[in-house]
């Protein structure tokens, strides 16, 4: 799945909590994650504070993802090839309830499912779309969860979750996710054998895949 873009940061914070796309590494055990983004306190319409964290893979899809999207790509006509699990993004919110101190918080996990799409021939006219959406793009996702990711003072590349050369839509805001670039080079070498069936994308991994 992609990206839900809730339009502030409380609702933020009650998707993580109740969509049924990912919870399940709460409490994980395994090695650390490949990398780890900590965004800045944000303000919630309330007055409290949500922080966002993302933590990146890729993993394997559990067996309840593959699961899924063995279901997304039938009802699309298509095959799965493979699943491919590439971060967490965990919400805490911390505020007052009925004048009390209250915390929330979830996790939702980003994952796509390879169907067999073809490829399409306009790849560079996407990657000019984005080229001229990007800087907005940022700016957006700045209001939600605090200024787009850098290292080094270089912004972190935008990774598109359903690529563009299988057809991904290139500026939607449920498509985009900022990556470490070190990071992103190692996603783009497996989404071709995440497409090209077999191997360990289209095997089940374990459902807490990596460690806080």
């Amino acid at each position: 799945m992609a990206i839900i873009r809730p339009r502030n940061a409380l609702s933020a914070v009650a998707l993580l909590a109740l969509v049924g796309c990912g919870s399940a590494t709460v409490g994980a055990v395994g090695s650390p994650a490949s990398a780890k983004w900590v965004g800045p306190p944000v303000t919630t319409p309330d007055g409290g504070q949500v922080r966002t964290t993302i933590y990146y893979g890729p993993w394997q899809c559990s067996a309840a993802f593959m699961s899924r999207c063995e279901t997304k790509c039938a009802v699309q006509g298509r095959a799965l090839m493979g699943c491919i699990w590439l971060a967490d993004i965990k919400g805490d919110w911390q505020g007052r309830f009925m004048l009390l101190p209250a915390e929330a918080g979830g996790r939702l996990a980003i994952t796509h499912c390879c169907c067999d799409y073809p490829t399409i021939n306009n790849v560079a006219q996407q990657r000019r779309v984005w080229s001229r959406a990007r800087e907005s793009f940022r700016e957006s996702w700045a209001e939600e969860f605090g200024a787009w990711p850098q290292s080094g003072g270089t912004y972190w590349e935008g990774h598109h979750i359903f690529d563009l050369w299988h057809g991904g839509p290139p500026s939607a805001l449920n498509n985009v996710l900022p990556v470490p670039g070190e990071v992103h080079a190692v996603i783009n070498r497996q989404y071709p054998a995440c497409y090209a069936g077999g191997g360990q994308w289209s095997t089940p991994g374990p459902n807490l895949p990596y460690a806080d």
